[in-house]
């Protein structure tokens, strides 16, 4: 977008592709289209995945690991009712979950299914603002086309108004730049952006399992590391995963 408005201010004003007429037909005519093509409970999805699209994603694996081990130190050293007191630390919401079905004497299979049905969940979540976002990508060109036939119909209507031709090209113009604009700079970016958070997050998910089911069947801090380690990126690697256990909370009574 830099680069777009570096380009722009090197051949004039920037206020000179501003032309509110062309944007209310892109941006208005998309949602327009996009509320047609889904039903309202998928498009309030819009607001929440686009949040997960510009999310940090550095050390998200790494954190998780080590709360992990944490999380077994914790175990051991107070019992499995103490995860509970900890769970709201967990930098997940999967991994939230997991610690209290410890506390609460879950086994390990049923751990399983419920987190798989969550990690289920999550993708087909996201999957729906994938589409939603690849439509709208499909969208803006077609309505920037629409808005350019707008443009030329008002031209040619007015073409013994030389006054008239200015603003009709610009309309004609313009709604083409903001349909390209948006479509392959905002909408289709997201859509890739958003099929590699999912990929990250399934992992994220399958790491948790992997750790709870260590926890929860009393393997040593050596096993588990071991086991998170297959998770780690080249980076992460040699990262520590050890730390000193969270000092749990006193929850009142």
């Amino acid at each position: 977008m830099g680069l777009v408005v570096a380009a722009i201010l090197m051949g004039g004003s920037l206020m000179m592709f501003f032309n509110l007429p062309g944007l209310l037909v892109v941006l208005g005519g998309t949602f327009a289209a996009t509320s047609i093509a889904f039903p309202f409970d998928e498009l309030k999805l819009i607001i929440p995945v686009s949040r997960r699209v510009f999310n940090d994603q550095r050390n998200e694996m790494l954190a998780i690991a080590q709360y992990l081990v944490k999380a077994m130190q914790v175990q051991k050293r107070d019992g499995p009712v103490a995860l509970e007191n900890i769970a709201d630390d967990a930098p997940t919401q999967a991994l939230r979950k997991g610690l209290m079905l410890i506390a609460d004497g879950t086994n390990s299979n049923t751990i399983r299914e419920i987190l798989g049905t969550e990690r289920k969940y999550m993708e087909e979540h996201h999957r729906v603002g994938q589409k939603i976002f690849n439509e709208m990508g499909k969208y803006a060109p077609a309505f920037g086309m629409v808005g350019t036939l707008i443009g030329l119909v008002q031209m040619m209507a007015n073409m013994s108004d030389p006054d008239a031709i200015g603003p009709a090209m610009a309309v004609a113009l313009l709604t083409t730049f903001y349909g390209a604009v948006f479509a392959n700079l905002i909408f289709i970016p997201m859509v890739s952006k958003l099929d590699r958070r999912i990929g990250i997050e399934v992992v994220q998910i399958q790491l948790a399992i992997v750790g709870l089911d260590s926890i929860n069947r009393g393997d040593s801090s050596a096993i588990l590391k071991e086991k998170l380690k297959a998770f780690m990126s080249d980076s992460d690697d040699e990262a520590d995963l050890s730390g000193k256990a969270p000092a749990p909370e006193q929850k009142a009574a």
